[in-house]
């Protein structure tokens, strides 16, 4: 089983604070499925304005959260070697079927999963889910792309 700490995100994901949306990687097996987590705090950069009196995580961000796992899935799965340096990136290509089921909000720890339903000719289709405390809180389907840098 692999696990990721920050370090080891930081590696292979472009994305920093505050667009950073994952913290740790709990279980990865490669080429097929990931397991992540996001702790949501009152700090995050967005809760000021969204909103001031009820602060919910948007929902957008829960998307891109979900993307992040499953970019890191594909991206682990194609690692030549723990300290290869990163010589691709994948871009989200798609969203389907996306359901908000509950709101997120601070004090909330958001585990990510993505499953990898197929994969042809550099293009990624997973199927993603965001649980709080064992309850759906999102799902999407969504399809990425593997590019050179």
């Amino acid at each position: 089983m692999i696990t990721l700490d920050i370090k080891q995100i930081l590696e292979r994901l472009p994305h920093r604070f505050p667009f950073l949306l994952v913290d740790r990687v709990i279980e990865v097996e490669l080429g097929k499925r990931i397991v992540a987590l996001k702790n949501v705090t009152i700090n995050e950069p967005f809760f000021p304005g969204h909103f001031p009196h009820h602060p919910v995580m948007p929902g957008v961000l829960i998307v891109e959260a979900m993307a992040q796992a499953a970019g890191i899935l594909g991206l682990v799965s194609d690692d030549t070697g723990s300290s290869t340096p990163r010589k691709t990136v994948i871009y989200l290509a798609g969203i389907d079927e996306a359901r908000f089921k509950r709101p997120v909000v601070p004090g909330d720890q958001l585990i990510l999963t993505a499953t990898i339903e197929r994969t042809l000719r550099g293009i990624q289709k997973v199927a993603a889910q965001a649980h709080v405390g064992g309850e759906l809180a999102a799902e999407a389907r969504m399809m990425s792309a593997v590019r050179p840098l």
